[in-house]
């Protein structure tokens, strides 16, 4: 299925494919954008196209331009008759973060609606170099997507395992602490526990960010607990670990990581991933420690 905005006929078109196998092949560069997804918000700002958005979705908080943004909805519900009165050329959405109905609505009355969907670090260079061919802002867009790979390089290089290392550390990630939620394999938060050198307890489970008991993270043996659910920062989040209710669960080191850090898919994440590599570098070398001394 093909789109095409036209904006300026004296502009150069712009193209770009989207996380459903979609190609966008816009007349001219979009000069009117809606973001419909924080991170998207940041993507768009980063890439060097926040000077053309003019709407955002709520919790757009990052940079501070995008707080004087008008508001269209959130992942729950998007106000369309509003997106419709702004008269976008573009709307950038988020697969499994905005509702499939919304995005449908809006195609339905002509609105071209980017859709992406990041599940691995490598997808963050890509969406920026995508927006910003979308909003005729390439070069700025490739400068955001080559720094941000030469930080992931860098880090992978300092903190990835090495041939013939030990046993990966065992990590538990907590996204959310009632119900305690986790992700697998798939998700991105995954992918940096691999690129810091850790393993990921349940890597293996199908579902994106499942549900767990306390008895089942026990049994997944981890060495440390990282996360942040909604904790306000690392005394409330160690506290929490250290009165579980198995007395097991007590012992395991918990470090918290500031959650907009890690769980919107933008530039933002090398922080978090700076943190995770952090902390599982000093656990283990505790590790390592504990190993060589004497018994």
């Amino acid at each position: 299925m093909l789109y095409c905005v036209c904006v300026s006929a004296s502009a150069a078109p712009a193209e770009a494919h989207d996380d459903r196998g979609k190609v966008f092949r816009l007349a001219a560069p979009a000069a009117r954008i809606v973001s419909i997804a924080p991170h998207l918000t940041e993507i768009a700002f980063a890439a060097g196209a926040g000077s053309r958005l003019i709407a955002v979705s709520e919790y757009s908080d990052y940079p501070p331009e995008a707080k004087r943004l008008p508001r269209v909805g959130d992942g729950a519900r998007v106000d369309i008759e509003r997106i419709l009165t702004l008269k976008p050329d573009l709307v950038l959405a988020w697969k499994s973060g905005n509702q499939a109905g919304d995005i449908a609505k809006l195609e339905r009355l002509g609105i071209a609606v980017w859709v992406s969907e990041v599940s691995r670090l490598a997808d963050i260079p890509r969406l920026l170099r995508d927006v910003a061919i979308l909003a005729g802002a390439s070069a700025a867009g490739e400068r955001a997507a080559s720094g941000f790979e030469r930080e992931l390089h860098g880090l992978r290089e300092r903190y990835g395992s090495k041939a013939g290392a030990q046993e990966p550390l065992r990590v538990f990630y907590e996204i959310w602490h009632q119900p305690l939620l986790t992700v697998n394999g798939a998700h991105m938060i995954s992918d940096a526990i691999t690129l810091c050198g850790g393993k990921n307890v349940f890597a293996d489970v199908p579902v994106l960010t499942p549900a767990v008991s306390f008895e089942s993270v026990l049994a997944a043996r981890p060495h440390m607990v990282l996360g942040g659910g909604s904790a306000n920062g690392e005394t409330e989040f160690r506290a929490r670990w250290e009165s579980m209710p198995l007395a097991a669960l007590r012992t395991i080191p918990a470090r918290y990581i500031a959650p907009d850090s890690i769980q919107r898919q933008s530039p933002r994440v090398i922080d978090g991933i700076r943190a995770i590599c952090t902390h599982l570098a000093y656990a283990d070398k505790m590790r390592k420690h504990q190993e060589r001394a004497p018994r």
